[in-house]
């Protein structure tokens, strides 16, 4: 029989074997493990609400596979008593961590397998409270040989196979359904871009089909859960029966699982058809999926990668300076802070009309060429390749011929800021209309309009405002439910993304276009 024990007491002292053993690592080494541990409440939080979902007398078969010092188990004891826990296990694959929590708990009911777990089979009953927060570990992490064991054997767990593109966490929620005993609940602390990215397609296949899929809480991406990981979190609660015919699933956002700030049902059939999950709760409906996108109505590219911004990137005064020629540099924007408004105006020559103008070597000639027509080019491109780590030998630059050639980039009509943050009142993302000759690197994209859609500009440039307009009329919140979100309330854009949106509003808006088109059968599907 166990002695009783001072759960308070124990998880302090559990807090400073975390923090000491979290200490012993590199960040890199635990980025490269994903090794991120719970916080307290956040545990507490996931445990009471687990609780809820059992039966009042049931006893509790606890299971972690990610175990880590056992926050979770903490949280646990901190909330039922000792006497409710029939058993509990868990498992880390790092003895780092591992040894120190059997020495930690050795007093208590709870084994620890110091084992991999993706790699160990069910023993005995099957838990009933599986409580995980997974390795966030990335696809690059892990080599092609690991990756295709662990599809192997996730499809023999659980019947789904998990593209290729999935973190980790994604083969542990798959590998852990013959551990969990029939009707048995889990809840999984996982990174949300999984709702929202072609690789989570499958998982959610899994959530669909294989198990009912309860609840989906994501909490606020500005409310980041983890001190030492940029994530946004979600807690993903399955039961392990069958989905029933007419399910619905609740999708909360904001707050605690308890008191979240949003929160509504979505029937199962049409998260079947939704690739966003990111929408719900704040979504209506399904995405519309049917009809125009603006994909089809422009070409969106992410600006242009120059290889070292400082070496290719210059003002007029740098490029005075240096010597070099003019011509061979075309204006390119600076970085979106430095462009108050969102229309960008032009002088006679094309340039921007704006005070931080900047240019961008940009020459197509060969070296020889260039050492007789422009020496002092030709001496600026020489110090691109010396020292330990010349210009002219990173990744970028060297796939190129010759290596200082630039990506074909016009300037576009409109440029989006694919990167944001959400903010009270304000937008994450940016549409600038660009009337100028100025290109845009990375931190952009570019929209370039289709051909007919540039015919028809040319004959009336006022189309362009009209869809500038309309792109900076969307609601914040529907641009964000196309995109990711990453912890911090920092938000991505992806040119496949935005090709997605739907466009017929735009359509409407514009009547000239639609014969310029119609041979190709485009705006009946605008209409339709």
């Amino acid at each position: 029989m166990t002695r009783k024990i001072d759960i308070e007491a124990l998880e302090e002292q559990r807090l400073g074997l975390q923090a000491q053993l979290d200490g012993g690592k590199t960040a890199e080494d635990r980025n490269r493990m994903g090794q991120f541990a719970t916080p307290t409440a956040l545990a507490r939080e996931i445990l009471v609400h687990g609780i809820r979902l059992l039966s009042e007398d049931e006893k509790i078969r606890f299971f972690d596979p990610g175990i880590g010092t056992g926050s979770f188990y903490s949280a646990l004891r901190a909330v039922v008593s000792e006497e409710r826990i029939e058993s509990a296990q868990g498992f880390e694959i790092d003895p780092h961590y591992g040894v120190p929590a059997k020495a930690l708990w050795q007093d208590t009911p709870l084994m620890i397998h110091a084992e991999d777990f993706t790699k160990s089979t069910p023993k005995g009953q099957g838990a009933n409270l599986l409580i995980c927060n997974p390795p966030y570990v990335r696809h690059h992490h892990l080599d092609s040989a690991q990756k295709a064991a662990l599809q192997q054997r996730t499809e023999e767990a659980c019947g789904v196979k998990i593209n290729g593109l999935s973190g980790l966490y994604c083969y542990f929620m798959g590998l852990s359904h013959p551990f969990m005993a029939e009707d048995g609940i889990a809840a999984w602390l996982i990174p949300s871009e999984f709702m929202g990215v072609n690789y989570g397609r499958m998982l959610k296949r899994y959530l669909l089909e294989k198990v009912t899929l309860l609840q989906i809480h994501r909490y606020d991406p500005q409310d980041v859960q983890f001190d030492d990981a940029l994530v946004s979190s979600a807690v993903v609660w399955i039961k392990n029966t069958p989905p029933p015919a007419d399910h619905a699933v609740t999708f909360s956002y904001g707050g605690t699982l308890a008191k979240p700030a949003l929160s509504r049902e979505v029937a199962a059939t049409e998260l079947a058809h939704e690739p966003k999950w990111t929408r719900y709760p704040q979504a209506d409906k399904a995405s519309q999926r049917v009809g125009i996108s603006l994909g089809e109505l422009f070409d969106i590219k992410r600006g242009l990668a120059t290889g070292d911004n400082s070496f290719f990137i210059m003002d007029r005064a740098q490029i005075e300076e240096r010597g070099l020629p003019m011509e061979c540099f075309t204006p390119v924007l600076p970085g979106s802070r430095y462009l108050p408004e969102d229309e960008i105006k032009s002088d006679a020559e094309g340039l921007p009309l704006i005070d931080k103008q900047l240019f961008l070597l940009d020459t197509r000639l060969p070296e020889d060429e260039i050492a007789r027509n422009y020496p002092a080019l030709a001496a600026y491109l020489a110090t691109g390749k010396k020292g330990e780590k010349a210009v002219a030998d990173r990744y970028l630059c060297r796939s190129r011929k010759p290596w200082y050639i630039q990506e074909n980039r016009p300037a576009a009509p409109i440029i989006c800021t694919y990167m944001g943050r959400s903010r009270a009142g304000g937008k994450p993302f940016r549409f600038i209309l660009n009337r100028s000759d100025a290109t845009a690197c990375n931190t952009y994209l570019l929209l370039y309009p289709k051909p007919f859609l540039a015919k028809a500009a040319e004959k009336n440039p006022a189309i362009m405002r009209t869809a500038w307009e309309f792109l900076n009329e969307i609601d914040p919140d529907e641009l964000l439910g196309h995109g990711r979100v990453y912890g911090g309330g920092l938000h991505k854009l992806e040119p496949k993304e935005l090709r997605g949106f739907p466009a017929a509003d735009l359509i409407a808006r514009l009547p000239e276009i639609k014969p310029l088109h119609q041979q190709l059968g485009l705006f009946d599907k605008a209409v339709a």
